[in-house]
């Protein structure tokens, strides 16, 4: 039950939407993977929320649950390699949740993260942020794919999955558009 706990707050912490507006939050399990998909439409411009969204050295800002993150050295093509922690409990249990991934990005528009399994909790972890122009502000689509490296209830978790989603999304959505706003106006600080 406590691993099912860390994956609920590895999904609340990146449905992470002030005049931000969660539109679809869906959750499926399949052959022992979660498939999230989070929609919203953001008010912020989409330069200052893909900073946001790759600013490993301050990953903490976005949500409580990151104890440790930031940047490794990179692989030695040059690709970008980042670093999460997370801890978080359900009812008792409590456990942190490392992973360790590639960055790909293509400013401002594409964010994509792909994990090292054998330097993470997770068998298979993909996500990938999709910010497009819209409406004066920005649409985000994220979309992650997951097969934790320990017991997750099949039965339970995507429903479980879901409801925490929706109800720590808009939370975290607002933040993210919160800090894109305050970095689009005062430029973003390291």
């Amino acid at each position: 039950m406590y691993r099912l706990g860390f994956v609920l707050i590895t999904f609340s912490a990146f449905a992470v939407v002030s005049a931000a507006v969660l539109q679809n939050a869906d959750v499926t399990y399949q052959g022992g993977r979660y498939e999230l998909i989070l929609q919203g439409q953001l008010s912020a411009p989409r330069e200052a929320i893909f900073d946001i969204l790759t600013d490993y050295d301050r990953f903490g800002r976005i949500s409580r649950t990151y104890t440790e993150y930031g940047f490794m050295d990179p692989t030695s093509d040059g690709t970008p390699v980042v670093y999460t922690t997370m801890k978080g409990c359900v009812l008792f249990f409590c456990k942190s949740l490392h992973r360790v991934e590639l960055l790909e990005t293509k400013e401002p528009a594409f964010i994509r993260t792909v994990a090292l399994p054998e330097q993470s909790d997770f068998r298979y972890a993909v996500s990938q942020w999709d910010l497009e122009p819209r409406d004066g502000g920005t649409q985000l689509t994220y979309r992650l794919e997951v097969e934790p490296d320990f017991w997750v209830p099949p039965v339970i978790g995507p429903w479980v999955l879901k409801r925490r989603l929706e109800s720590g999304g808009r939370r975290g959505v607002n933040r993210i558009e919160r800090l894109a706003l305050e970095n689009g106006t005062l430029g973003l600080e390291h």
